[in-house]
């Protein structure tokens, strides 16, 4: 994941929308001024995500309530600051949020997979606004360790969360009777080779390597197991 305020500064919203305007081959979130410029996600990160989703999918079907798959922004105001971010997935009972050119308001469930170099800004920058603007149930699910951290809202707070491994039910607090077998969620997921990743991303770090670079190195090492 590239910071592009990390290279230009403070952008303002229209300064944003300007950027994506002219950019239709990528999407880029903005948060409190700083544009994200969002890395195609790894063949681990994106059989996670479907797990999850096919689970959520399947449950919802019939159901007023909608689950979708980093499909449409979610357009957030939160003392008054615009933000767009394009959550993994996320769940949305109010109909009335869901319009053709994204979703206004926060959706009740958000689920972030993380990457390798994208961690901190899903475990603490989106933490803080999906806090701030009442989501109530956050997961960030962890490859490398086969984990999902839950967040429930309750009184404005988010609190330590709960951590959930590979072998346990996960129950979605938003949706009354909807559990998740994380075994089978993770179950093809090698721990070992993410366990590798990260140590090479802390290296690469270390190194003064871009995350951008970091982002393609983790592709091509992907794309290497898949046709190993």
């Amino acid at each position: 994941m590239n910071n592009l305020a990390e290279q230009n500064g403070y952008y303002t919203y229209e300064e944003y929308l300007a950027i994506t305007m002219k950019d239709d081959r990528n999407r880029y979130e903005y948060i409190d001024g700083e544009i994200y410029a969002m890395a195609s996600p790894s063949r681990t990160h994106s059989k996670i995500s479907g797990a999850l989703f096919g689970h959520l999918w399947q449950f919802l079907r019939g159901k007023t309530c909608e689950v979708h798959q980093s499909s449409m922004d979610v357009k957030l105001n939160v003392l008054n600051k615009k933000i767009t971010v394009i959550p993994d997935i996320f769940v949305i009972w109010d109909n009335s949020k869901i319009k053709n050119d994204g979703i206004y308001g926060a959706p009740d469930l958000i689920i972030e997979v993380l990457s390798p170099s994208n961690s901190t800004h899903d475990t603490k920058t989106k933490l803080k606004w999906y806090r701030l603007a009442g989501v109530k149930e956050y997961w960030i699910v962890n490859p490398a360790f086969r984990t999902v951290t839950v967040y429930i809202l309750k009184d404005g707070k988010y609190g330590l969360g709960t951590t959930y491994g590979d072998e346990d039910f996960l129950p979605v607090h938003v949706l009354d009777g909807c559990i998740i077998n994380l075994a089978e969620v993770f179950h093809d997921i090698s721990i070992a080779e993410d366990l590798f990743s990260q140590k090479l991303i802390d290296a690469l770090k270390e190194n003064g390597v871009s995350d951008e670079q970091i982002e393609k190195t983790i592709r091509t090492l992907d794309n290497e197991l898949l046709r190993s």
